[in-house]
């Protein structure tokens, strides 16, 4: 049994230790705004935040958020205002959006420890994966939701 908070709401799930986090948003809870990509911790669609940091949730055993707080993008606000959706948004980031989740929750979790970045941070600190190269708009809309210039 694994207890944490999950999106602001206590939760406990009866599965393995070594469980996958990822499945068990996925197939316990229906939270299936978490993608998953690799399957290897490469891609970074399956990012969510445990603690505030983010983490790729296929690799995390359940066991790993005893605890824990732990925020999806379904919790990253509720009405889709958090300022990295509203950016995202604004520069018209997604084209097949499979990343999306995955690509939101890295950049509110860089833009918390870095709230003003440079461009060289930005491009050092987000590692998630971008199958259809988005990467000059996902980068502009981390500019923009730093309250930079796109």
């Amino acid at each position: 049994m694994a207890s944490f908070t999950l999106n602001g709401a206590a939760r406990s799930l009866d599965l393995p230790a070594d469980h996958p986090l990822l499945w068990a948003l996925r197939e316990a809870l229906g939270l299936t705004g978490t993608k998953f990509g690799c399957g290897i911790g490469q891609c970074g669609s399956c990012t969510v935040l445990l603690n505030g940091q983010p983490v790729r949730s296929c690799q995390l055993p359940l066991g790993g958020a005893e605890g824990a707080e732990v925020t999806t993008i379904e919790g990253l606000s509720v009405d889709g205002s958090h300022p990295v959706q509203l950016a995202w948004v604004e520069e018209q980031v997604p084209q097949c959006g499979y990343c999306q989740s995955g690509q939101i929750m890295a950049a509110a979790a860089f833009l918390k420890n870095n709230p003003k970045p440079s461009d060289e941070q930005i491009r050092q600190g987000i590692t998630n994966l971008c199958r259809c190269g988005t990467y000059l708009r996902i980068h502009a809309a981390i500019k923009r939701a730093a309250g930079g210039t796109a």
